[in-house]
């Protein structure tokens, strides 16, 4: 997510229209309490959305929904925690240490007399 919107409401719906997402429970982000008229307008069953302390990213606004007692049921949990999943940061793989050729060493040995050693 490369965007630095914030939303002040969050929550979930589920659309009840004539697609393929009929019957399916999204997460729903907005600045405004009223966007349950759009949504009901729009075909959306079971909106519940909820007022946050503030202005929160989408990310931040979902683990604080998470946690909520409107949220509290098996269908909530599930649609929040697998927006979650799928829109957490995800953490650049980890390489593998480059191993090191051994060289082998050769040298000549001579016996030199007047060497001081």
């Amino acid at each position: 997510m490369a965007t630095d919107k914030t939303f002040s409401v969050a929550g979930i719906s589920k659309f009840a229209g004539i697609s393929k997402l009929n019957g399916s429970y999204k997460i729903r982000f907005a600045n405004d309490i009223m966007r349950i008229k759009v949504l009901a307008k729009s075909g959306h069953e079971d909106i519940r959305l909820a007022d946050l302390e503030g202005e929160f990213s989408k990310l931040e606004a979902a683990r604080m929904i998470l946690g909520m007692e409107d949220f509290a049921d098996a269908t909530a949990q599930a649609t929040i925690t697998e927006y979650l999943e799928d829109n957490a940061p995800k953490a650049a793989p980890v390489k593998a240490p480059v191993k090191a050729k051994a060289v082998k060493a050769t040298a000549k040995v001579t016996e030199d007399e007047d060497a001081p050693f």
